[in-house]
């Protein structure tokens, strides 16, 4: 046993954190679970993204984990919809929930393809599989390059009601994948 069991904790997060940041890529292909378009799994789980600002209306697919422990992203050939990290929390309760969704697929722009334009203040609707609207704001965005991506500020623990969603950006490496993410943060309105 370590000395130091904290230390050892907090080396085993930092450990899953990497292996959650390769996921966010906008990669081809991968082992994929079982994935349900638009029908969530229970009343509390999302069922559907709204940004009205920007034109999106999208199901959500219910996304797990590649056999490798990446975070699932949706299919090149549902370009036009987005998932839902369930390794991530509920909408609407204590933590962040990930949305992610392609910027664009070789059959053109894709669901989050305008998430680039929505700043502060812009509004989120998440529409529960029980009917429920949860509406949250755009706290903030950044884009970062994906070899650096900030796996606990995104997929860690918050007590915030926080919403998070995920899409590919910048210029496209020689294996034609997109080398940045652009990532949204919400809150809750309260």
């Amino acid at each position: 046993m370590s000395r130091h069991p904290a230390l050892a904790l907090v080396t085993a997060a930092a450990a899953t954190a990497a292996a959650l940041a390769l996921a966010t890529g906008c990669s081809v292909g991968g082992d994929r679970a079982k994935e349900v378009s638009g029908t969530p799994a229970s009343g509390e789980e999302p069922s559907q993204v709204s940004i009205p600002s920007i034109g999106v209306r999208s199901p959500l697919l219910r996304l797990g984990l590649n056999k490798d422990d990446t975070v699932q992203v949706p299919p090149p050939g549902k370009g036009m919809t987005a998932g839902w990290y369930t390794g991530s929390a509920k909408p609407g309760t204590p933590g962040a929930a990930v949305i992610i969704g392609h910027n664009a697929t070789r059959e053109g722009k894709a669901v989050f393809h305008d998430l680039d334009k929505v700043n502060e203040g812009t509004v989120i609707d998440v529409e529960r599989g029980d009917g429920k609207v949860l509406h949250f704001t755009v706290t903030g965005k950044e884009t970062v390059e994906k070899n650096s991506f900030p796996t606990l500020k995104v997929y860690g623990k918050t007590k915030e009601r926080a919403l998070r969603l995920v899409t590919c950006a910048g210029d496209l490496d020689a294996d034609g994948h997109p080398v940045q993410n652009l990532i949204v943060y919400a809150a809750l309105k309260g």
